[in-house]
């Protein structure tokens, strides 16, 4: 009885006792916009363990306020960009993409470049400005942070983790000029397409050759054009051989904001965790007036459309377009819409400046998401189990909209080419074919079937980081390793000149043979 009590009480301490990581300082550098939505979330819960958070951003911050209940802001010099920037970039991706398939990927990666260029122009000055000011770097060392948690395609981050020799956590899916899966696991450009050529995993002979070239020019963006932009930043302040990759891979864990449910399966690493859908929750009750507005719909239920936080609005010919298609169908239509009204808008459509997104695709009245590809959009769909008609703009959009596409979850229409008819018959396809909903359902109950709620998952590999001061046995020694030790070029040469020593040798042996008889004979 006794060894029993005991062990009941060894039980009730383990389970009872508070983490001993919780209280626990985090420093935070998020990246604005929508990456800023899903950094929210997480820091929401970390709070709510107990943990004391501080972030820094800047005071003009898109998204993020200075004042907050759950963290304390410092500030940084203003690294964010007119918003109006994406207009313009917008109508520019348009016109590329009237360019024949195989070359527009490429063209429109260039318009990447130029943009990626000037941004760590300015992240790479503005780091400069943070380390020279030294009343912020003492007030950032004293505070004696346990951990770095940042979005990496936000680069200052990554620099001021590794400068700080932080434990460091990635809230991560872009990086750099890419999907990080390319900066951190193996890439085989066989099968595993590179972001931004608009490719899947079964690719044949002339979309392996495009998947190529679309992987050497992402190693000539990240050496020759955003490297450089540091290179003073890191002879100044960092150890010789430093770069943003070598910081980048010192990360100890990537929580990675992806499920191979919508991902092509790829290779990966061990500290690499997957947390897909993290930001997805169970649709909350809505307002009483948007609540009526779906319930009238009645059995031919709703289309919620949303193009996301970045672009406010198409041009003016596209929007019409739509509001005509929309005035077509029997179901009502909720749609946020940041521009004027539509003089082409039915009496089934209801314009909203701002809608609860996952909330109505949670709704059982919702019927399709029309939406702009957006990752988060993608993983509620998913989540929720709602067919997507697609109409991608920018960056990612184009990859994760086909990624549904081929698994019969989506359809997509080029804005470029969007009309009143070819938009409508997208829709009532859609509508009116139960494939889609199937297969975007199947899909849901794959990534629903998991051990472990992605976010669960991601608190614990942050407290485990903050725990164990670290995840080092989890980095794989190829980080360390030069470029041609890596491929085993090395080796190859040393067999190679082995085996051409072998050969000569061989050659050598037979004339001197050959040499001998003819002498033999001639005598």
């Amino acid at each position: 009885i006794l060894v029993h009590g005991s062990l009941m009480l060894v039980l009730c301490f383990l389970l009872l006792r508070p983490s001993y990581c919780r209280g626990s300082k985090i420093l935070v550098v998020p990246l604005d916009g929508s990456h800023w939505i899903n950094m929210k979330i997480i820091l929401d819960e970390l709070h709510s363990k107990g943990h004391e958070i501080t972030v820094m951003h800047s005071a003009k911050s898109w998204y993020i306020p200075t004042n907050s209940s759950i963290y304390t802001s410092i500030h940084i010099p203003t690294v964010g960009g007119d918003r109006s920037v994406y207009k313009k970039i917008l109508l520019d991706v348009m016109v590329r993409r009237s360019y024949p398939t195989f070359i527009r990927s490429f063209h429109q990666q260039q318009l990447i470049t130029n943009m990626l260029e000037n941004a760590h122009d300015i992240l790479a000055k503005s780091a400069a400005i943070i380390f020279e000011d030294e009343v912020l770097m003492k007030k950032i060392k004293d505070t004696k942070f346990d951990l770095m948690l940042t979005d990496p395609a936000f680069s200052l981050g990554v620099i001021l983790g590794g400068y700080l020799k932080l434990p460091m956590v990635f809230n991560v899916r872009w990086i750099n000029n890419g999907e990080g899966h390319q900066t951190i696991a193996p890439t085989p450009v066989s099968y595993a397409p590179v972001s931004g050529s608009e490719l899947h995993d079964q690719m044949d002979f002339q979309e392996r050759i495009k998947n190529m070239l679309h992987y050497l020019y992402s190693v000539y963006e990240q050496y020759f054009i955003i490297n450089p932009a540091y290179t003073d930043l890191f002879q100044k302040h960092f150890r010789p051989g430093t770069d943003l990759v070598s910081l980048e891979l010192s990360a100890d864990i990537w929580l990675f904001r992806a499920d191979f449910v919508f991902e092509f399966p790829r290779p990966t690493m061990p500290n690499m965790v997957y947390i897909g859908g993290f930001q997805c929750k169970e649709a909350q009750p809505l307002p009483d007036e948007l609540e009526a507005f779906m319930q009238s719909s009645g059995e031919h239920g709703v289309a919620v459309m949303s193009l996301g936080t970045l672009v406010s609005a198409l041009p003016h010919g596209i929007t019409e377009a739509i509001a005509a298609a929309f005035a077509k169908l029997p179901q009502k239509v909720i749609w946020q819409l940041e521009s004027e009204k539509p003089s082409t808008l039915g009496k089934n459509t209801k314009l909203v400046k701002w809608l609860p997104q996952k909330d109505l695709l949670g709704h059982p009245k919702t019927k399709v998401f029309i939406a702009h590809g957006g990752t988060n959009g993608m993983y509620e769909a998913i989540y929720h189990g709602v067919p997507v008609l697609g109409l991608p703009l920018l960056f990612d959009q184009f990859d994760n909209l086909l990624r549904l596409k081929v698994r019969g979850a989506a359809r997509v229409v080029e804005v470029r080419s969007l009309t009143k008819d070819n938009f409508l018959e997208a829709l009532k396809d859609i509508l009116e074919n139960p494939s889609y909903r199937k297969n975007i359902q199947r899909l849901s109950q794959l990534h629903r079937d998991r051990p472990m709620s992605p976010m669960d998952t991601a608190i614990f590999w942050i407290e485990y980081v903050i725990r164990n001061k670290g995840a080092a046995h989890l980095q794989s020694a190829s980080f360390s390793l030069p470029w041609y030790s890596y491929f085993c070029l090395d080796v190859a040469v040393f067999l190679l000149a082995i085996t051409g020593g072998i050969i000569c040798g061989s050659v050598m042996a037979c004339k001197a043979l050959c040499c001998r008889k003819s002498t033999k004979k001639a005598k």
